[in-house]
């Protein structure tokens, strides 16, 4: 598998060693599985820089967005860009008539689905996978598989953005925006530009540039990028304020006031 594949994969470690704590946020019964074969050793390489504690606040957030989007708004067609080995449309309960589009390396998907079908475990919901590059023209393989283009789409955007430069991930966003209703809604996550510019990260950082998966765009403004991209914030959080794993993060939460300190977003946003 590439690269980007055992990046998936050290998330789905991530989700399992949250599951297995006994003051979990996170269940997901299959992530141990998806997690292999180098799923552990890069949660270990990677242990001390706050990912894990991370991806178990933004799955949550993420989960809970999806739930009550789809309550609140009635949309019944979801695109999940990048989902790597997380399985939402096996572990999460969907209201009827929801149609999931997975986009991801094919390989990626094949071998999920193959590890998934060994387990006998079958999805809660329609779910379409669509082997694409997202960098390239992924847009049209996502309609030919179904997307209907005059539907309100809520759109998932998982542990993505930062792997691309600031121009892929504005390009993207406003592709995501032009395929668009309006009513749609967007759920990402970001980390900050002070991030990557910051003295104790920049070993953590380094090992991601070793292991030929570089993050190389944050923003301190997710707001004004996203404004300047066709999306409107309307939920904005920081892992361990409300709403965003209070309780479970284990460290200080910075004042958003205060200049200059690594931060990540939560991030849910509709159509400008």
């Amino acid at each position: 598998m590439d690269d980007i594949s055992y990046t998936a994969q050290w998330t789905a470690a991530a989700r399992a060693r949250e599951t297995e704590r006994p003051d979990g946020i996170v269940r997901d019964g299959y992530a141990r599985q998806l997690a292999e074969p180098r799923g552990f050793e890069l949660l270990d390489r990677y242990q001390g820089a706050g990912v894990a504690d991370f991806v178990a606040v933004r799955t949550r957030y993420i989960d809970d967005a999806l739930v009550r989007l789809l309550a609140e708004t009635g949309i019944r067609q979801v695109v999940m860009l990048a989902n790597g080995m997380d399985v939402r449309t096996h572990r999460l309960e969907w209201p009827a008539g929801v149609t999931v589009y997975e986009v991801d390396h094919g390989a990626l998907l094949d071998e999920k689905q193959q590890r998934l079908a060994k387990l006998d475990a079958e999805p809660r919901v329609a779910a379409v996978p669509i082997g694409a590059d997202l960098a390239g023209d992924w847009l049209t393989a996502l309609r030919s598989a179904g997307f209907g283009r005059a539907e309100r789409t809520l759109w998932i955007a998982e542990g993505l953005l930062f792997f691309l430069t600031e121009e892929q991930a504005g390009r993207l966003l406003e592709t995501v925006a032009g395929a668009s209703q309006p009513g749609s809604r967007l759920v990402i996550d970001l980390t900050s530009a002070a991030l990557l510019r910051h003295p104790m990260t920049q070993s953590f950082l380094q090992r991601l540039r070793d292991d030929g998966t570089p993050w190389q765009f944050g923003t301190d403004d997710p707001a004004d990028f996203l404004a300047a991209h066709g999306w409107t914030v309307r939920d904005l959080r920081q892992p361990g304020e409300p709403g965003a794993g209070e309780g479970r993060w284990p460290y200080a939460v910075a004042p958003r006031e205060a200049r200059g300190v690594p931060r990540s977003w939560l991030v849910s946003a509709d159509l400008s």
